[in-house]
């Protein structure tokens, strides 16, 4: 009985405190404050208030959490961005995902080694460490507002292309660091196979989910989700198994299946979505249990973390920007919006554990260091956003909520088609498996004299069954000849 007493503390707890997150989230509509700011200072004063909290997560832990939101983060991030978006902004994306990564780095490893004395293994470390910037921490900070125009696009694809990069870049670096053998051409070589075979699963990953998405039915909606997101840890898993970026791996796999037509569709966008705001919550709070605050202050990791905050806020990431989009057709104010819109998160965090377990030179302080540039990123720079904005002009879109989700879905969905099983027609009395119905076309959802059915493949239509159906535009011409008489959703 005291086992079950205890465990149920624990899971009071943690039950407690994601509601009063969810609640605190209420408190952003009102005060450009970032929830991610909120988890991250909480957890820390809550770690030095209650130091048995802090004794119950390890390092590792901290790793391994955030490597299994990061994946989340990242699948979600791709089926935001989706293939139509990311080619109206292939160029900035790619430039400033990849070289940017690398220049950004490149500064604040400058500034590391000259201002603040690390060496130049360590220096590299923390510029590495700080390059990435964070979708889910974007799209927390903006909460229902969407940033209109390519600057939108652009940042959310950069989030999500220079992850990948910059956790490569650690990585290599930390080989260096603790490897004498290791040399600059073969952690470039290493650095450069991670990303092509990164890039070969992704793309593999959703050829082979795609098929599965549209044709393989489940007993229950409630596990269409659920695949999908199994099959995202299977991409992230083959993807490291063979040497590659699994981050990579499966950024790309949701930029390829965001916009294919499948069953649950929105079911399943709506999950992940719901699942990465878990995920950087999850990362921010376990970040804020393992920082010691007394120390921080203590060793003037604050004011070294100030210092890198605004020097790559103010001089790293502007200059980065400015140059590689030169060549792309933004106004300037999108330019500015972009340059000061790079904020950090959740990546930074994983980052900085790869540090502390690689056990190199000066590692607690780079942590420390980590800490308060994120929180200076998501207080300072996250808070300003939508300020910053207006200023600027930059569209901002209200997103209205939709609480009841699954008709109003049906509706706005342009390729949804309605059809009415007429007696007599083809259709009548056959299975769906058995319809003359090709591969870009599929049945979602069958009414039966006003009761939803599940369009399984053993399923028999029946006279003046109503039948809801995906497909392309030119298709509808042959299908209502398969059914007879059709109507349009009103």
């Amino acid at each position: 009985m005291e086992e079950l007493r205890d465990f149920g503390t624990i899971i009071l707890v943690v039950a407690g405190g994601f509601s009063l997150a969810l609640l605190s989230s209420k408190l952003t509509e009102r005060f450009p404050i970032p929830a991610p700011a909120l988890f991250l200072v909480a957890a820390a004063i809550a770690s030095d208030l209650f130091p048995a909290l802090s004794e119950q997560i390890s390092i590792r832990d901290v790793e391994r959490i955030g490597t299994v939101a990061l994946i989340v983060i990242l699948f979600d991030g791709g089926m935001g961005v989706g293939m139509r978006r990311l080619r109206e902004a292939a160029w900035p994306i790619v430039s400033l995902g990849v070289v940017g990564t690398f220049g950004t780095a490149a500064v604040v490893a400058a500034f590391g080694h000259w201002a603040l004395g690390f060496d130049w293994t360590t220096a590299w470390l923390l510029g590495a460490v700080l390059a990435p910037t964070d979708p889910a921490v974007m799209f927390s900070v903006l909460g229902n507002r969407e940033v209109g125009g390519r600057s939108g696009t652009i940042l959310e694809g950069e989030s999500g292309a220079n992850d990948p990069v910059g956790i490569a870049l650690v990585l290599g670096v930390l080989e260096l660091a603790t490897h004498d053998d290791a040399s600059a051409w073969s952690i470039a070589a290493d650095f450069s196979a991670s990303m092509v075979l990164g890039l070969a699963v992704g793309v593999l990953g959703a050829i082979t989910l795609l098929p599965v998405m549209r044709r393989v039915s489940l007993p229950s909606e409630g596990l269409y989700p659920i695949r999908v997101l199994a099959a995202a840890g299977v991409v992230y898993a083959a993807a490291t198994v063979v040497g590659g970026s699994g981050f990579l791996a499966v950024f790309v796999t949701g930029i390829l299946i965001s916009e294919a037509r499948a069953p649950y569709k929105g079911d399943i966008k709506g999950f992940h979505t719901s699942l990465a705001s878990l995920a950087e919550v999850v990362v921010f709070v376990t970040l804020g249990l393992t920082i010691d605050l007394g120390s921080i202050f203590a060793e003037r990791q604050w004011l070294d973390g100030i210092l890198v905050a605004l020097v790559l806020t103010l001089v790293a990431r502007p200059l980065v920007v400015g140059l590689l989009l030169l060549p792309a057709r933004l106004q300037l104010e999108e330019r500015l919006f972009v340059a000061w819109s790079g904020l950090k998160g959740a990546v930074p965090i994983l980052l900085g554990t790869f540090v502390l377990l690689a056990g190199v030179t000066e590692a607690e302080r780079l942590y420390g260091i980590v800490f308060v540039v994120v929180a200076f990123s998501v207080l300072v720079e996250g808070s300003s956003i939508p300020l910053v904005a207006r200023r600027l002009g930059i569209p901002m879109e209200t997103v209205a909520q939709e609480p009841f989700g699954v008709s109003i879905r049906l509706r706005a969905d342009p390729e949804l088609r309605r059809f009415v099983v007429a007696a007599g027609s083809a259709a009548e009395g056959r299975a769906i498996r058995e319809l003359p119905i090709d591969e870009h076309s599929w049945i979602s959802l069958v009414v039966r004299r006003g009761e939803a059915r599940q369009a399984r493949g053993e399923f028999r239509l029946d006279a003046d069954d109503e039948v809801l159906l995906l497909s392309d535009a030119e298709d509808v011409g042959g299908l209502g000849e398969l059914f007879e008489l059709s109507r349009s959703p009103r």
